[in-house]
């Protein structure tokens, strides 16, 4: 009984160093965003790195600067521990635009690099180009070729408010690379924040998890609180996404990319959801990945189904995709295979059939959670714990490994699919 006590003890010491260590790198993202008299300028912050083009030879970036007018300048250098002064530096001029925020007008600068070495570790800065407006230097790692491996990390609904909400969904994030260190992107299912018009919360959201995102792509998918009557901006302003989605769509609302042996393919659930049937079927025709992946933010099976998106679910069933990421739920839920909007038996499985498709809605990684929802046929795994929770998909030849865990280190779930 002691020893219970004193593992719980340790473990509720080391979340609260945890939580006051992204607190600290939080306050000194704020302050990298200040010039001396406390305003906003041209330094860097909400810095995020994405995947645009091919993964092994390209990473794309954006940031935010209180200086509306600032140039934006991408420097890159091969290896680590880079000085930025030699022959080997690549530097890119960023797209800059403005926006206007509840703080002012902001400016907002994306670029990308091209004509990387694959599987190589690069390092980075980026900035106006001046002396002294220069962000930390972060190191990247370009995916390497004809690879049959890659692991991910999945995680939903942050959808914080005041600044702690945002502390939880640091942790989650900081927990989910311990537990997953060799990952090479997240999948964010959406709801990142409550209100996309909060700066305050996009800073927390960011700034939480800075030197995590700066380094590793996060892919984002547009939730019901990113895109709000049409108008999904102060989201996509933040990210320097593929430009391959649907017609009529919010550029960087739908897109899919590349990794290793992965095809995802993120689908925008709040508008523009029959052109993107015809872009999906396009899609997933055009992908010659033996893994597909679908990524979205309400779902088609979770602790409800959300019957707008049921012809989606007829094209998952013809080009046999293998797992589709959800959340909006803010609870546990896990599918049993499903084709035609019925059960796949493990009969049918093991004489050659399809083995159907899997859907998932990893909880929350934040501190909001719902009620759990009334059990369906559908569900095989469905559950709510009232904690933060993650997962890491782990695919390698012929199988892929799913494993969800709560943020105190504990396995909720696991399954493995196979070709």
């Amino acid at each position: 009984m002691k020893d219970l006590r004193t593992f719980i003890i340790i473990g509720i010491i080391a979340a609260v160093l945890i939580v006051l260590a992204l607190s600290l790198e939080r306050f000194q993202v704020e302050r990298a965003a200040e010039d001396k008299t406390g305003r906003l300028s041209v330094a860097v912050y909400d810095l995020v790195s994405t995947i645009k083009g091919d993964a092994a030879t390209s990473r794309a970036f954006t940031w935010y600067t209180g200086d509306q007018g600032a140039d934006g300048w991408l420097e890159v250098e091969k290896g680590e521990a880079a000085d930025f002064t030699g022959d080997g530096v690549i530097r890119v001029q960023a797209v800059h635009t403005t926006i206007k925020t509840d703080q002012g007008t902001r400016g907002v600068h994306k670029a990308e690099i091209t004509g990387l070495e694959p599987g190589t570790l690069y390092t980075y800065r980026v900035g106006s180009g001046e002396e002294g407006e220069w962000s930390l230097s972060y190191e990247f790692h370009t995916a390497e070729l004809d690879s049959g491996q890659v692991t991910f990390i999945n995680v939903t609904d942050s959808q914080g408010i005041v600044d702690g909400d945002f502390a939880i969904w640091g942790n989650t994030l900081e927990q989910a690379f311990k537990t997953f260190p060799a990952a090479k992107f997240t999948l964010h299912n959406g709801d990142l924040t409550e209100e996309p018009t909060d700066s305050g919360a996009w800073n927390s959201f960011f700034g939480y998890v800075q030197n995590r995102v700066a380094s590793v792509p996060l892919m984002p998918v547009t939730g019901n609180h990113e895109e709000i009557n049409g108008d999904a901006e102060l989201f996509t302003s933040h990210f320097n996404l593929p430009d391959n989605g649907a017609k009529g769509s919010i550029e960087g609302t739908s897109y899919s990319f590349d990794y290793g042996p992965v095809h995802v393919t993120v689908l925008n659930t709040e508008s523009n959801l029959k052109k993107q049937a015809d872009w999906l079927k396009q899609d997933l025709a055009g992908t010659d990945k033996p893994w597909t992946i679908i990524a979205m933010h309400r779902p088609a099976y979770g602790g409800n189904m959300y019957s707008k998106v049921g012809d989606w679910t007829e094209i998952f069933d013809k080009y046999n995709v293998d797992l589709v990421l959800q959340g909006h739920n803010h609870e546990y839920s896990r599918s049993y295979p499903l084709r035609a909007g019925k059960i796949v038996s493990e009969g049918e499985r093991q004489t050659g059939a399809t083995g159907g498709t899997v859907y998932v809605v990893t909880n929350a990684s934040g501190v909001k959670f719902n009620e759990k929802k009334e059990d369906q046929f559908y569900h095989k795994v469905h559950f709510q714990n009232n904690q933060p929770m993650f997962a890491g998909i782990m695919v390698s030849g012929d199988t892929l490994t799913y494993q969800a865990y709560d943020t105190n280190g504990k396995k909720l779930d696991e399954f493995v699919l196979t070709h």
